[in-house]
């Protein structure tokens, strides 16, 4: 018999692997110059981090949806899914409507 982990044992060990990632990246930010910072941020600003092309920003009830205008993914800034989760059903589905072909 293969030992599974329970779910909250799973879910301790992915938000320590998460925290790990996380304060790992930190510390590489901390270590870039306030001016490369800067430049890395206008080469990337509203582009699309999948394929590089140009993000659309999309405002469906005061949520700031960015959609690539080439491979056609969706992104959301910090806190817009807790904001995405909080609609009711027929909400979210007028906001999947939106992204349909």
């Amino acid at each position: 018999m293969v030992w599974k982990p329970s779910e909250r044992e799973e879910e301790y060990f992915v938000r320590m692997d998460f925290e790990k990632k996380k304060k790992a990246e930190e510390e590489k930010q901390k270590k870039l110059a306030e001016g490369e910072k800067k430049k890395l941020k206008e080469l990337h600003y509203m582009k699309c981090p999948k394929c590089g092309m140009d993000l659309l920003e999309i405002d469906y009830k005061n949520i700031k949806i960015d959609k690539c205008s080439g491979c056609e993914g969706v992104w959301l800034d910090p806190g817009e899914l807790e904001t995405v989760s909080h609609l009711e059903k027929t909400g979210l589905d007028k906001l999947f409507s939106v992204f349909k072909k």
